[in-house]
């Protein structure tokens, strides 16, 4: 029987797609993401199912959305919950996850046989029989050790803070793993026949933005920071405001966005370590599977907001790059919507195991192989229990609740999200289409008591009424 592929996920936190080489940013230095796209396969607009970490590393986990494995806010996986690593366990795969997994309930492992790192911890609130009146006594006020985004831009600029120093603890776990599993020249038990699912995941480029004095001046004069920006008049999309001038120096908001870009260089080099440790090891890189993505973007002042939590494109794209050349030549950009759920079938489909029943995943691979004729075009998003993103082709739905208007972004009209098309007649069907999809995703004043999941199955389909 052939061999089972090793595969090697690579994350990052917090990446705003369009600051990479590979989609044409001409500032920022990325040469090993720039050369997984060009002998891989780009998928140009894939989405988080949560522009929020928490709630994004149990849907890739699970290969759900936030409302079907019910983690609609910063709520892990039930323990014991089927997730791809579980999953890959099962079938004789090493699932070695170093580095930020978001995992804060007693389930620490999800599935992962090994895992390396420096985020283990079970969040207070998962404490069994918890005594609430001791608790009591040490309440922090969230405020007190959450910055505002006026403060983090404010202290950006050169320095090691706890991202770049757990990063650094991150890939030097992996280094160290990678020699063992593949070479253990000490006391030879190593184990290549093995196959494997290592993940390597960072918090970078999440703020606070700090960086090597290198990279930072090497960026401060080249970058080009959003300074003269229109915020979106909607109760939620113009939250977390920095006004230039005013919050924070034009100088200061330079200095943030030289961080984040140096930010990004230093994760484009840790990833580059751990390919040449593979190949050092006598891997040939051709024949495995190598994921790259993000959990969400960085609005980085675009729209005059700061960090996520919203449904514009730099919060809600990530980068995506699957690289196989084995099977899929590279070179290809995907244009079809695809979300980071659609992973866990993905992996299941490329490794030829079973695809569960009951996922919010499409496998990717008909995409892969340049075939989109049953590919139907929706992603959704969703932030917290009310907010919900759904995208068809080039149209961007939002749905806030019943208190706060409703959004309708065409990306072919407006790529720079300025209008809403809500009310304009010409859209009038397909709105009402679209609220048909938000009843049967179970939100809205319709919403499907029902509800399950988004219908999807084990198919590439999806079920986009028309």
């Amino acid at each position: 029987m052939e061999r089972r592929p090793n595969i090697l996920f690579l994350m990052s936190d917090e990446h705003r797609a369009d600051v990479t080489g590979y989609e044409g940013n001409p500032v920022v230095r990325t040469p090993v993401l720039d050369e997984l796209a060009r002998t891989g396969v780009v998928f140009r607009n894939a989405y988080t199912p949560s522009p929020i970490t928490v709630p994004t590393m149990q849907c890739l986990m699970a290969g759900q959305l936030p409302k079907t494995c019910k983690c609609e806010g910063w709520i892990d996986l039930a323990p014991g919950y089927m997730t791809f690593a579980r999953l890959f366990s099962q079938y004789a795969y090493a699932t070695v996850a170093c580095g930020r997994l978001m995992h804060l309930g007693p389930d620490q492992m999800q599935g992962w046989t090994h895992r390396i790192g420096s985020d283990a911890q079970i969040a207070p609130q998962y404490i069994a029989d918890r005594k609430e009146e001791e608790f009591a006594r040490y309440l922090r006020p969230f405020s007190d050790y959450k910055w505002s985004d006026a403060k983090e831009i404010k202290r950006a600029g050169v320095g090691r803070a706890r991202n770049v120093v757990t990063d650094e603890y991150t890939i030097q776990g992996a280094l160290n793993f990678i020699q063992d599993y593949f070479l253990d020249p000490y006391y030879d038990r190593e184990q290549p026949n093995r196959p494997l699912l290592l993940r390597v995941g960072l918090l970078q480029p999440h703020y606070p933005y700090s960086a090597s004095e290198e990279k930072f001046t090497y960026y401060l004069n080249r970058v080009e920071p959003f300074l003269e920006e229109e915020v979106f008049p909607h109760p939620f999309l113009s939250q977390r405001q920095v006004r230039p001038g005013v919050d924070a120096s034009e100088r200061e908001i330079r200095r943030a966005t030289a961080a984040y870009y140096a930010m990004v260089e230093t994760i484009d080099e840790h990833f580059g370590r751990v390919l040449e440790a593979l190949q050092h090891a006598g891997q040939n890189l051709d024949d495995w599977i190598i994921i790259y993505t993000s959990d969400h973007g960085e609005m980085l002042g675009q729209h005059g907001i700061w960090e996520k939590q919203k449904f514009f494109e730099a919060s809600v794209r990530v980068p995506l790059i699957i690289r196989w050349p084995k099977r899929f030549p590279g070179g290809r950009v995907v244009y079809e919507n695809v979300n980071l759920c659609d992973l866990f079938a993905t992996l299941c489909d490329l490794a030829g195991l079973p695809i569960p029943p009951g996922l919010d995943s499409r496998s990717l691979v008909p995409l892969l192989e340049g075939d989109n004729a049953d590919w139907d075009n929706e992603t959704v998003s969703q932030f917290g229990t009310t907010n919900v993103m759904i995208k068809w082709d080039h149209l961007k739905y939002q749905y806030y609740g019943p208190d706060m208007p409703e959004v309708l972004f065409d990306l072919e009209r407006d790529p720079g999200e300025t209008a809403n098309f809500i009310d304009d007649p010409e859209y009038a069907d397909t709105v009402a289409a679209f609220r048909r999809r938000l009843a049967e995703l179970g939100h809205g004043p319709d919403a499907d008591p029902n509800y399950a999941n988004a219908g999807y199955g084990s198919g590439q389909g999806t079920r986009r009424p028309r």
